[in-house]
């Protein structure tokens, strides 16, 4: 067991993720995903955890934002790494995921189930999240698109958490903010998303700021 915690211990440190003790050093954030918060073939100071850090802090914010997003990832991926991606002392996780399970037609009610354990599990350590949304691409049909839709905010009511509802909002179909690969964003793209969400981002700082 001790050689387990000496593996758990080593893997935050490498992700930058030790937890920290109450009241010492900024406010600790998590982006936890897949590709698109990892920052697939970004390059350091591009991906979305960099310049979310920047923005906040830029508006005055003493905070630190982790990325433990994992390209390729699905929900059930992620399920399984919680715990370790997210270690006690974090405040706030931002959470993404969806997109890898909608590429892959995965069936919408193992995506809500994944995500349904997910929220409960950092709803039961206390840790705040702000849910980001994810929408089904219209090759996929009607009724898979309909059916995946209706997750975000259904789990977001559940767990009285707050919703960005489409994580790639103002950046799918623009050729101009996204990779060759007309999937990620590009920084240009990365740039739009802070954008459109820092507001729920400093609302929920602002927030536990005032509580701590």
């Amino acid at each position: 067991m001790a050689f387990k915690h000496l593996l758990h211990a080593l893997a935050l440190l490498v992700l930058g993720l030790m937890p920290q003790s109450a009241g010492a050093g900024p406010l600790q954030i998590v982006g936890f995903g897949d590709s698109l918060m990892a920052g697939y073939q970004l390059a350091p100071g591009d991906r979305f955890t960099d310049q979310l850090e920047k923005a906040l802090r830029d508006k005055g914010f003493d905070v630190s934002v982790a990325n433990a997003g994992v390209s390729g990832d699905t929900t059930s991926g992620g399920l399984a790494r919680l715990d370790w991606s997210v270690p006690d002392g974090t405040a706030l996780v931002i959470l993404e995921f969806g997109g890898n399970d909608m590429l892959r037609g995965i069936d919408p009610a193992l995506v809500d189930k994944n995500l349904d354990a997910m929220l409960a599990r950092l709803k039961e350590r206390d840790i705040p999240v702000l849910l980001a949304g994810m929408v089904a691409a219209p090759n996929l049909g009607h009724a898979y698109g309909e059916a995946f839709g209706t997750i975000y905010p259904r789990l977001a009511e559940k767990y009285g958490v707050p919703l960005y509802p489409f994580f790639l909002d103002g950046v799918a179909g623009n050729s101009a903010l996204q990779l060759e690969d007309a999937m990620h964003p590009n920084a240009a793209g990365v740039k739009r998303i802070v954008e459109g969400i820092l507001p729920m981002v400093e609302k929920a700082v602002s927030t536990l700021q005032s509580k701590s």
